[in-house]
C-alpha cells in the first residue's frame, strides 16, 4: 500500500522511516488559524483532516493519507510556532517551571473513509534562567516548532518530566498511528 504523508514535517517523516514506512511527502497549503470560540480538539480535528483531504482529493483514493497537526497548550492557551526569536524566548519563558500539555490531531484516509484521534503528553520544564534560554536560541532551531522547542533535540534538558507518548512531543504518535491502522484493518506488521 502506497502512504502519502500530507506534512512538510522533517520529524513526521524521520518518524514514519523508523518503522519501516517511506511515504511519498505532499505538504498541504491550508490555513492553520484558530477560529474565534474554536476548542483546541475542534480545531486540531479541522486542521488534521483538512491538510489530508487537500491532497487526498488529488489522486490518493487507494493509498493511505496521513496528516497530523500539533499544538503546546499551557492552561487554556494554544501556543503555537514562534514568529521570531523574540516570541519563541517568551514562549520558553513561559514553559519554564511548568507543566504544559503536547496534544497532536491525528488524521488517516483510506479507502473514502477518515479516521481521527488526538494524542495527549504531559511535559513539565524546570525553572529556566535568561542564560538558558538565550543559549537554547543562540544554538538551537525553534522557528518551526510549537512551543519554540524539540524535545528530542537542546530541550531535552529542560524536561522534568513526561506523561504520555514521547513521539506525540516530536509531533506523531506512533502508537496512536498503529492503532489507528489495526482499527481500519490495516497491518503495518504481519
Amino acid at each position: 500500500m502506497k502512504v502519502v504523508l500530507a506534512s512538510a514535517s522533517p520529524r513526521r517523516l524521520e518518524l514514519l522511516r523508523l518503522i519501516g514506512l517511506d511515504p511519498e511527502v505532499l505538504p498541504a497549503d491550508i490555513e492553520e488559524a484558530v477560529l474565534p470560540g474554536e476548542t483546541t480538539e475542534g480545531f486540531l480535528r479541522r486542521v488534521a483532516i483538512a491538510k489530508g483531504l487537500a491532497v487526498y482529493r488529488k489522486r490518493f483514493f487507494s493509498s493511505l493519507l496521513v496528516s497530523a497537526d500539533t499544538v503546546v497548550r499551557l492552561g487554556d492557551e494554544l501556543i503555537g510556532k514562534p514568529a521570531n526569536r523574540e516570541e519563541a524566548g517568551v514562549m520558553l519563558s513561559r514553559l519554564a517551571g511548568r507543566e504544559h500539555e503536547v496534544l497532536t490531531g491525528l488524521a488517516l484516509l483510506y479507502r473514502g473513509e477518515t479516521s481521527f484521534a488526538i494524542s495527549r503528553t504531559l511535559v513539565r520544564f524546570k525553572e529556566l534562567g535568561g542564560g538558558e534560554i538565550g543559549h537554547y536560541l543562540d544554538h538551537e532551531n525553534f522557528m518551526d516548532k510549537a512551543g519554540a522547542y524539540a524535545i528530542q533535540g537542546r530541550a531535552a534538558v529542560f524536561v522534568e518530566r513526561i506523561e504520555g507518548c514521547y513521539f506525540n512531543v516530536m509531533g506523531f504518535p506512533l502508537n496512536l498511528f498503529y492503532r489507528l491502522l489495526g482499527e481500519r484493518g490495516v497491518k503495518l506488521y504481519g
